[in-house]
């Protein structure tokens, strides 16, 4: 399967061009007899957001900018934001009773999508037992050897409970294995919120417009090197500038926090060359990516094998989850076996861990990958024809159930590249698109993601909306 990118080198094979809007009906009511259907027209009238006004006004005086993560805020996209009551399928519906499609999945988890009933009903006899135990349990070893069997790079696993975690238990311990303090990143990806890894780092701190964020000391940061992404002849200039200094190389195999950029053909290949060539490692921070690409991740998709990998969202199915895994050789320095002390009390813990069993036991049926290429496909396609039908710079693409698309003419291969994007006319379409009842991440710099719930009318009804939006802006 091979990656789809148009505007960015590989055109899509397809597109939706036909018109999918449908006419407008309203059936009249007289006396006492109820009006039976409400048209397009009414609905979107009666569009309010006053409920999760109030909600957002009082959680202002309760938690920092009223949220626990801050692109919930909208800073980027304007707008009041939307508080969420409930999550069913490919859909979501706020306080307000307003429902929308969902392109975001909690970020990413909801792969067979949200509250499946499956999971739900493992999770109820899980919870008969307990919560937490802060101790073994046998679903811990089950969901390690899914986990082991499947990503390439890993044969041995720890467990956390957030992609941050991850890592910064990975790179404490590719600077414990290598005996070096310096690590490469590149422009625009980010791998959470620890001191290290806030340097360029794109996603939130690109959507506040914060180059870095104050708190962070200078030596937490003074090892970390960047590059841009895409960019090889930066990556070979740095390990010449440091030779037998750099412990690791960690990235996105492909990026989401700059919005969605795939790698340039044999980008990969290059940055795995060189970090053997002089005895660093290489780090996939596959979070995003991982199962989502493919059952094996990125590196199964791409064919290249790291050293080191980062996980988590979907091994959780939702639940606070993270892990990081690799080469046993490297992996046994992790305390107990290990001298690299890490620790969590929730790591683990049976919740997390039976649904990710159970939603990793649905991604390894047959034609699954294959159904979330095609209807992101389709979306991604739809929604280019859209913009360019009604006279917009656009570009994007996609890769299985992960997507993105620019208002700009592109092509787009670093986060340079992201921000030449018109992200105010992203935020009116954002905006736009809620109305119609479609859920976007709210901002421009982040990927989009689709479900194995999502169905082909939910894809078509998004088009149409985004036709329809984009006509106004």
């Amino acid at each position: 399967m091979a990656a789809s990118i148009s505007g960015i080198g590989v055109g899509l094979g397809f597109s939706c061009s036909s018109n999918l809007s449908k006419p407008l009906h309203s059936s009249q009511s007289s006396g006492s007899r109820v009006k039976m259907t409400v048209s397009v027209e009414d609905k979107k009238k009666n569009y309010t957001l006053q409920k999760s006004e109030e909600a957002f006004n009082a959680a202002k005086n309760l938690m920092p900018g009223g949220v626990n993560s801050p692109v919930r805020a909208f800073k980027s996209v304007g707008g009041q934001p939307i508080v969420i009551d409930s999550v069913k399928g490919s859909h979501m519906w706020d306080i307000d009773g307003n429902q929308y499609i969902d392109y975001v999945g909690s970020w990413g988890p909801a792969i067979i999508g949200h509250a499946d009933d499956e999971v739900l009903a493992a999770l109820a006899e899980t919870m008969k037992k307990g919560t937490s135990f802060g101790a073994p349990c046998l679903l811990e070893n089950v969901l390690a050897e899914m986990v082991i069997s499947a990503v390439p790079s890993i044969e041995m696993v720890r467990f956390v409970n957030s992609g941050t975690e991850a890592c910064m238990g990975v790179l404490r311990l590719a600077r414990a294995f290598t005996g070096r303090e310096k690590i490469i990143k590149f422009e625009g990806c980010y791998h959470g919120h620890a001191d290290p890894f806030l340097v360029k780092a794109g996603s939130g701190v690109a959507t506040l417009g914060l180059p870095d964020s104050p708190g962070v000391p200078k030596a937490a940061t003074y090892e970390t090197l960047t590059a841009p992404y895409n960019d090889i002849s930066a990556v070979e200039s740095l390990f010449n500038s440091n030779k037998g200094e750099l412990a690791a190389i960690i990235l996105e195999p492909v990026v989401g926090n700059s919005g969605f950029i795939p790698p340039k053909p044999d980008f990969l290949e290059a940055i795995r060359r060189l970090t053997k060539e002089n005895g660093a490692l290489l780090v996939f921070d596959e979070v995003m990516t991982g199962f989502r690409l493919s059952y094996g991740g990125a590196q199964e998709y791409f064919g290249i094998t790291p050293d080191l990998t980062t996980l988590g969202k979907i091994i959780g199915g939702g639940l606070p989850v993270g892990a990081y895994g690799g080469r046993r050789e490297i992996m046994e320095m992790v305390a107990p076996a290990g001298p690299m002390y890490q620790a969590g009390t929730l790591s683990g813990n049976p919740l997390a861990m039976t649904a990710g069993i159970h939603t990793l036991k649905r991604l390894k049926e047959p034609g699954t990958y294959e159904y979330l290429d095609k209807i992101t496909g389709e979306l991604v396609q739809g929604i280019l024809d859209a913009g360019k039908k009604t006279g917009h710079a656009i570009c994007g693409g996609y890769i299985s159930g992960m997507f993105g698309f620019f208002f700009t003419e592109g092509p787009v291969y670093n986060f340079d590249d992201a921000k030449k994007s018109d992200t105010a006319k992203f935020a009116k379409f954002h905006r736009g698109m809620l109305e119609e009842g479609v859920y976007l991440a709210p901002s421009q710099f982040e990927a989009g993601f689709t479900s194995l719930a999502h169905s082909s009318e939910d894809i078509q009804k998004t088009i149409a909306a985004a036709e329809k939006v984009l006509s106004k802006i």
